[in-house]
């Protein structure tokens, strides 16, 4: 029997539920605080020795150290079988995008094809929160303007952000009702997805039920779930009220689909599969870049 890629997070708040019994669970690395270097050399050298390759997702908002961990055991252990894939979506975002490579590493894709798969993957996956307050909230993340910080002194302010595919915010009336979801000039909350999905959320220190009662129903999504908070969720979204949300796509059949309809190519560097641009791997881009002007010009 094939083992499963290994998908791997760096927190266990990060790990969904498995839609069904057929999904594998998250491998987890432990950060430096929890591990010692030789414990994680040993835990990540285990994991590869069962599952063969490893795919690891490493958001740009984790600690320095725990990124300097990761290339780190990858480096001592001379091993081209782990992939650390840096993804920029919100915390929940993170942990759905897990749960779907969790899904797809029990098809018959090879592990090439499961690590390039996530920058596809991503780009479906609907990711913001309800936050009581945009006043820290990152402009390189969400751009936010001036009327919008004012009106986060408000003590009933409320704003709907979307973070992913595209950045939007949209104040809220009182109480996140959708009678003020129309912000400032007329604008209004981004159209939702135009594909099938659930919407998975969780609860900070802000008492709302504008995601289930106004949003997923907005979105037509096809089923709720409530989960955690993630620890990273509060500093990344610049405030501890709030509610996070991300929807995406939630059938194996569907996801298995999207992935195969992608022509697929063999990495010019190692060799393994990929689709799209650039291998998930050694990241080596698909093609070779051009060499610098000067050169070309000395040539005959």
């Amino acid at each position: 029997m094939r083992v499963p890629t290994a998908i791997a997070v760096t927190s266990a708040d990060l790990v969904l539920p498995a839609p069904d019994r057929h999904t594998p669970g998250a491998a987890l690395l432990h950060p430096p605080e929890q591990l010692d270097l030789e414990s994680a050399l040993a835990e990540t050298g285990a994991l590869l020795e069962r599952h063969g390759h490893l795919v690891a997702l490493v958001p740009p908002w984790l600690p320095r150290s725990t990124v300097q961990r990761l290339h780190t055991v990858r480096a001592i252990l001379e091993t081209d079988r782990i992939a650390l894939l840096g993804i920029d979506l919100p915390p929940l975002g993170t942990a759905l995008l897990a749960r779907q490579l969790r899904q797809l590493s029990v098809c018959d894709f090879s592990p090439g094809i499961i690590a390039s798969a996530a920058r596809l993957l991503s780009h479906y996956i609907y990711a913001g929160a309800l936050l009581g307050s945009v006043a820290k909230l990152d402009r390189v993340r969400v751009p936010v303007g001036l009327g919008a910080h004012a009106r986060s002194w408000s003590p009933s302010a409320q704003f709907a952000v979307m973070a992913h595919p595209k950045p939007h915010l949209a104040k809220l009336g009182g109480g996140g009702s959708q009678g003020g979801a129309h912000g400032p000039r007329g604008s209004v909350l981004p159209a939702g997805p135009e594909f099938a999905t659930h919407l998975t959320f969780a609860r900070g220190q802000l008492t709302s039920d504008w995601v289930t009662a106004e949003l997923a129903p907005a979105w037509q999504v096809q089923g709720v779930l409530e989960n955690p908070l993630p620890a990273a969720s509060p500093g990344w979204w610049g405030t501890p009220k709030l509610v996070e949300f991300a929807a995406g796509i939630p059938d194996l059949s569907v996801l298995y689909q999207l992935v195969a309809s992608v022509r697929r190519e063999e990495c010019r560097w190692c060799g393994l599969e990929l689709i799209g641009d650039r291998c998930g791997f050694c990241a080596a881009p698909l093609t070779a870049p051009p060499p610098p002007a000067s050169t070309a010009r000395s040539r005959p």
